[in-house]
C-alpha cells in the first residue's frame, strides 16, 4: 500500500466487519457461480486477492458501485457524499493506479477512428476480475513485486469461473474472455473475411490511442515459477480509452500504429497468438494481446478444458498435401498441437492413413476426465502422429527437414535449402562431408533400390551458399520487443555441441561467449577429423557465419586453468554450457602399453593436425575397429608409414566403423586384422615399442546381456612388429580444474549426471552436452545436443522461467516402410559424387561434389513421403502455421463464421442457457455414438484412478481441487 495513502477515518469497527466487506465486494465482481450464490469466504481468491491491495475506503467505495457501470465525478460524489471532493479524487486516482477501477472518456470511436471534437468526460467503473482488475493488478512490475500474491489471484480468477463451464459456452465466446484473431496475412485472400477479424481494422479504429505495456500473464507467471522465458515488455497492446488509462496510470506508453505493427510482426516470428478482448461486443475492444501458449491465461481457458471453440477464430488451417514436404516448421510452432507430421503415401492396401480427431464437447458429457491440465506439454510431446512420418527426419538426431531441402534444391533454390537446413543444423557443409548418414539408412527410397544421396545434396547446396557473398541463415526470432537479451552465457568448448549452442542462442537474441583451449575453434571437427575428409577452410567458413551472428569465441583459454567458473561468474556470466568433449584416450591396461612410441587416438590426431601432418616412418599398429581407429590408420599411411595394421576385436561384419570407411582404409593400403585383442606391448632395451602381442578374441558382446564383454583364447596369439602403436579403443574426459568446487555429480566414472531433457546438472547454472555427457558419438549428435541445450540456457537466465513447461520434446516417429503403396517413382539411379585422383598432397579431400545436373536428377528420386496433417478439432485458427510454411502448403479457411459472434458480457447468461439447451438435446441424440462411448469409458477410468489436482498454492495453502468445480 502506498505510504502517502492513509486512512482518513475508520470505516469498519472490527476485523469481522472488514472481512465481510471485502467478501461482499468479491462476491459482486466474481463470475464463479458457487461463490455468487453462496458467498465468498476468506480462503477464496476473490477475498484474499482484494484484501492484499485495497484499503478499507477502497473496499467501501467499490461496494457502493454497480459492476461495469460508468460513473462520472458528480455521480461518484453522489455515491459517497461524506467524502471531500479532493479526497474522493485522490481515492479514485489511487484505485485506478491499483487497478480495482478503470476509466474511460466516453464513447467517441467509430470504424473510421476517433470522432473529432467528441466530448471527453472522465468516468470510472468497477470492472470484472478478468479481463479486468485481476489482470490490472498484474499489469505493472512493481505491483507484482510488492504484492506477489496478486499473481496467484490472477491465475485463480482465470480458472475457477470457467471450470466446468467452458463446454457450455456457445461459439464466439459469449462475451467471455478473449478471442483469437488470425494473422492478417493469412486471411488477406479470404473474400468473406469480416472487419472484426482483421487487426488492421482495430488499429485504424483506435489510431492515435494505442499503447504497449507488459504482458500480465508473462510477468505474473514468472512469480509462480512457471515463466516462459519471454521478456514481458510491451507484448500487450492497449487501444482506445484503455490505452489512455494504462498510460496515465503508469502501466504503459503510447506507440504509433507502425510500432504496433512491428510488435505484432515480432509476435508472429515467435509463434505468439494474437487475441482481442471479447466482453464488449463487436464495436469495442480494449486489448490486442500477443500470447505465448506456455503462459497465457486466456488461451488456457479453452485449451486446458479441451474446449477450443470457446476462444478460437472463425478459421481452420488446412494442408494441401501435394505441396507439403514435412519440414515440420508448422508443427513446431502450432500453439495448440493441432498439426503433426504424417505420411503422404498410401498404405499397402491403397488407403490413406486415418488420423484421429480430438473429441469436442458439443454433444458429449464433459468434465474433469476430459480436461488436460498439462496441455502445454501435451501439445509439444509428439511431433508426429502415432503412425509416424518421413523416416529421414525422424532418424536424424537433429531432425533436419530433409524432404524440404531436397525440394528446394530440386527447384534450384539452393540458399533457401540451406536456410532450411540451418534451422536445425548450423554445419551443413561439414555434415555434408562427414555425417554418418542415418537419414539415408532410413530413407524410404532404399526399400526400392538405393536411398537418396541426401548428404551429397546437402554438401552441394552448402558449398553453393559458402561461395556467395551473403549466407543463408534463418531469421532471428527473439522473444523480446527489444530484439536482444543482455544476460551473459558462457560456453566451454568450441566443438560441434558448443558452437551449435552458441548459434541457436544468437538466433534467440543473446551474445554468448565461447571459451576454447585450443588455438582454433572446431573441437574434434578441427583436431580429430583428418583434413582429407574435412578440409579446415570449410569448417572455419561455417564458424565465421556463427561469429557473424554475434558469437564471440575466445581461443587459447582453458577454463579451470586460465580462468575459473567463479571468476566468470564475477564477470557477470549467469549460466554455463560445458561441451568439452572426450579429449582423453584409453589404454588397454596390458604390459608395456605406456612405452615410448605408444599414443591414444585423440592425442595422436590432434598432434598430427597441430603439426601439419608431418611425415613418419616405420610400421604402425592401430588398435581398434571404429571410425576413429580408421582415421588414425589412414592418417599414418598418408604420412608415409612403411606399413599400417589395424587390429580389431570385432569380425569384419561387426566392426563399428562404417563399410565405406573400411573400404577406403583398405584402398589406402592399410591391413585389417579381425578378431584379435592386445595382450602385451613388446619393448626394446631403450624402452621403445618394437611390437604388439595379440590374443584371439572369441566373443565381443555377451549374447544374453548384449553388453560389451570380450572373451579370449589366451593360447592363440600373434605378434605384429611395429615402431609405433595408437590405441583407439575408447575416449575419456579430461576435466582438469574445470569443475573444481562445483556441485556437479558423476556416474560411470567421471561422466557428469544431467537431466535427459534439459541437460541441467546438480549445479543449476551448469549444463552439459555432447560427448562429455553421452560418451563419443557423431558430430550430428553433438549438434542436436547443442541446439536443445540453448533452449535450457535461455530459460535458466530468465526470471522465474520453467525449465520444462511447453518444451518441444523433438519426438519424431517414422512410419512403417513395409506398409506402403509405391506405384510410381522416378527410376533414375542414385547419383554418386566420385573421387578425384590423389595428388602429391594426400591430405586434400578428393571427394567430388555433385553437379547441378546430378542434384536435379537425385532430388527427383525423393518419394516426398511425409506431410503435415491438421486436426481441425484442435486448431484455434491463429494462422501462425501459415507464416512458417515456405511451400504454400497450409492456409486458413473461414469455415466456422459463427466463431466471430462477439457479444456483450452482460448477455452471457442468456447465451449460456440457450446453448446449454441445444447441447443437451445433442447429448441425448448422440448417446449411442462411438464418441459418447469413448468419453464414458474415459470418465469411468477417471473416476477409478484420478486423485485430483494436487498442486498447492503458495498464498492460500489450498490445493487446486478445493477451488475447482466439476461438471458432473
Amino acid at each position: 500500500m502506498p505510504e502517502q495513502f492513509e486512512q482518513p477515518r475508520s470505516i469498519y469497527q472490527n476485523e469481522a466487519q472488514r472481512n465481510a466487506a471485502v467478501a461482499k465486494l468479491g462476491r459482486k465482481i466474481t463470475d464463479v457461480v458457487k461463490h455468487k450464490v453462496g458467498g465468498v469466504k476468506t480462503d477464496d481468491p476473490e477475498y484474499w486477492g482484494l484484501k492484499e491491495v485495497l484499503t478499507d475506503e477502497m473496499v467501501d467505495l467499490g461496494n457502493r458501485m454497480k459492476l461495469r457501470q460508468f460513473y462520472n465525478f458528480d455521480q461518484m460524489m453522489t455515491l459517497a457524499p461524506e467524502i471531500e471532493p479532493a479526497h474522493l479524487q485522490e481515492l479514485l486516482d489511487e484505485m485506478s493506479v491499483i487497478g480495482i477501477l478503470e476509466y474511460d472518456y466516453g464513447d467517441h470511436y467509430n470504424d473510421d477512428g476517433p470522432i473529432a471534437d467528441a466530448p471527453r468526460i472522465k468516468r470510472w467503473r468497477l470492472p470484472f476480475f478478468v479481463p479486468g482488475s485481476a489482470e490490472l493488478f498484474n499489469s505493472s512490475k512493481d505491483r507484482i513485486d510488492k504484492n506477489p500474491p496478486v499473481a496467484n489471484f490472477f491465475e485463480r480468477m482465470t480458472f475457477i469461473p470457467l471450470a466446468g463451464i467452458t463446454q457450455m459456452v456457445p461459439p464466439g465466446g459469449d462475451g467471455i474472455g478473449m478471442h483469437v484473431i488470425p494473422v492478417e496475412e493469412a486471411v488477406n485472400f479470404q473474400n468473406e473475411a469480416v472487419k472484426l477479424e482483421r487487426i488492421s481494422y482495430w488499429l485504424k479504429k483506435y489510431e492515435g490511442h494505442i499503447a504497449a505495456g507488459i504482458c500480465s500473464c508473462r510477468y505474473s507467471r514468472t512469480t509462480l515459477g512457471e515463466g516462459c522465458a519471454d521478456d514481458p515488455d510491451d507484448w500487450c497492446i492497449q487501444v482506445g480509452d484503455m490505452a489512455d488509462y494504462t498510460v496515465e496510470t503508469g502501466r504503459a506508453h503510447y506507440i504509433t500504429t507502425e510500432e504496433a505493427l512491428e510488435i505484432l510482426k515480432r509476435a508472429e516470428d515467435n509463434g505468439f497468438v494474437h487475441q482481442i478482448t471479447n466482453i464488449d461486443g463487436e464495436n469495442k475492444i480494449f486489448d490486442i494481446c500477443n500470447c505465448d501458449v506456455k503462459i497465457c491465461n486466456a488461451l488456457r481457458t479453452s485449451m486446458l478444458f479441451n474446449t477450443p471453440n470457446m476462444s478460437r477464430s472463425s478459421y481452420t488451417a488446412k494442408v494441401t498435401p501435394e505441396n507439403c514436404v514435412a519440414c515440420g516448421l508448422c508443427v513446431e510452432s502450432c500453439p495448440a498441437g493441432a498439426v503433426k507430421l504424417g505420411q503422404k503415401l498410401c498404405r499397402a492396401n491403397g488407403e490413406q492413413p486415418k488420423y484421429p480427431r480430438a473429441i469436442l464437447p458439443d454433444a458429449i458429457h464433459w468434465g474433469k476426465y476430459a480436461w488436460d491440465e498439462n496441455y502445454r506439454d501435451t501439445a509439444r510431446m509428439h511431433n508426429t502422429w502415432p503412425t509416424g512420418s518421413a523416416p529421414c527426419k525422424a532418424a536424424c538426431p537433429a531432425h533436419v527437414p530433409v524432404q524440404a531441402y531436397l525440394q528446394k534444391a530440386k527447384e534450384g533454390k539452393y540458399q533457401e535449402a540451406v536456410e532450411l537446413i540451418r534451422t536445425m543444423n548450423p554445419f551443413p557443409a561439414v555434415c555434408g562431408r562427414i555425417c554418418n548418414k542415418r537419414c539415408e539408412d532410413a530413407c524410404t527410397r532404399g526399400t526400392i533400390d538405393q536411398p537418396v544421396s541426401i548428404d551429397a545434396v546437402k554438401k552441394f547446396v552448402a558449398d553453393y551458399d559458402l561461395a556467395q557473398a551473403e549466407h543463408a541463415v534463418p531469421n532471428r526470432a527473439v522473444p523480446s520487443v527489444h530484439d536482444h537479451f543482455d544476460q551473459k552465457i558462457a560456453i566451454i568448448g568450441a566443438g560441434p555441441a558448443g558452437l551449435s549452442c552458441a548459434y541457436y542462442l544468437a538466433l534467440l537474441g543473446y551474445s554468448p561467449v565461447v571459451f576454447e583451449k585450443h588455438e582454433q575453434p572446431g573441437g574434434m571437427m578441427m583436431y580429430g577429423i583428418p583434413s582429407y575428409k574435412l578440409e579446415k577452410d570449410v569448417l572455419l567458413a561455417e564458424v565465421e557465419i556463427i561469429k557473424s551472428l554475434g558469437v564471440e569465441i575466445r581461443c587459447g583459454v582453458e577454463v579451470g586453468r586460465d580462468v575459473t567458473l567463479d571468476q566468470l561468474r564475477e564477470q557477470g556470466f549467469q549460466a554455463f554450457f560445458v561441451a568439452v568433449g572426450c579429449q582423453g584416450g584409453r589404454r588397454p591396461g596390458v604390459p608395456g602399453d605406456t612405452a615410448e612410441g605408444t599414443d591414444v587416438a585423440v592425442h595422436y590426431l590432434e598432434d598430427s593436425m597441430a603439426q601439419g601432418n608431418p611425415a613418419i616412418s616405420g610400421d604402425v599398429v592401430v588398435v581398434g575397429g571404429g571410425n576413429v581407429a580408421v582415421d588414425c590408420a589412414r592418417n599414418a599411411k598418408r604420412r608415409g608409414a612403411d606399413a599400417v595394421t589395424m587390429v580389431s576385436l570385432e569380425q569384419r561384419d561387426e566392426m563399428p566403423a562404417t563399410n565405406a570407411e573400411i573400404a577406403e582404409t583398405l584402398e589406402d593400403g592399410v591391413a585389417v586384422q579381425n578378431g584379435w585383442g592386445p595382450k602385451e606391448v613388446l619393448v626394446d632395451e631403450a624402452g621403445h615399442v618394437k611390437g604388439v602381442v595379440f590374443k584371439r578374441c572369441t566373443q565381443v558382446i555377451d549374447p544374453k546381456t548384449k553388453r560389451f564383454s570380450p572373451l579370449y583364447n589366451e593360447d592363440e596369439t600373434m605378434i605384429v612388429p611395429c615402431t609405433q602403436v595408437v590405441f583407439a579403443i575408447g575416449q575419456a574426459i579430461e576435466w582438469g580444474g574445470l569443475l573444481d568446487g562445483r556441485s556437479v555429480t558423476f556416474h560411470h566414472g567421471n561422466y557428469p549426471q544431467a537431466d535427459a531433457l534439459t541437460f541441467q546438472t546438480a549445479d543449476k547454472d551448469i549444463f552439459v552436452g555432447g560427448d562429455v555427457l553421452t560418451g563419443p558419438k557423431f558430430v550430428i549428435d553433438a549438434i542436436a545436443a547443442g541446439h536443445y541445450a540453448a533452449e535450457s540456457l535461455h530459460r535458466r537466465v530468465q526470471r522465474g522461467a520453467s525449465m520444462t513447461i511447453g518444451r518441444d520434446r523433438h519426438n519424431y516417429l517414422e512410419f512403417d516402410k513395409d506398409d506402403l503403396l509405391i506405384d510410381s517413382y522416378d527410376n533414375a539411379g542414385r547419383q554418386e559424387e566420385g573421387m578425384d585422383p590423389e595428388g602429391a598432397d594426400r591430405f586434400r579431400d578428393t571427394h567430388r561434389t555433385l553437379t547441378a545436373e546430378q542434384v536435379a536428377i537425385e532430388t527427383k528420386r525423393c518419394l516426398s513421403c511425409g506431410a503435415s496433417v491438421v486436426d481441425p478439432n484442435k486448431c484455434i485458427g491463429c494462422g501462425i502455421c501459415t507464416t512458417r510454411c515456405k511451400f504454400d502448403a497450409i492456409h486458413l479457411y473461414r469455415d466456422r463464421p459463427e466463431m466471430t459472434d462477439m457479444r456483450v458480457a452482460e448477455d452471457k447468461v442468456g447465451g449460456l442457457a440457450s446453448y446449454a439447451i441445444k447441447r443437451a438435446v445433442k447429448i441425448v441424440a448422440n448417446s449411442g455414438s462411438e464418441e459418447a462411448k469413448t468419453m464414458r469409458e474415459k470418465r469411468r477410468e477417471y473416476n477409478r484412478t484420478h486423485q485430483g489436482f494436487n498442486r498447492t498454492h503458495p498464498y492460500t495453502g489450498n490445493s487446486s481441487d478445493e477451488s475447482r468445480e466439476e461438471n458432473a
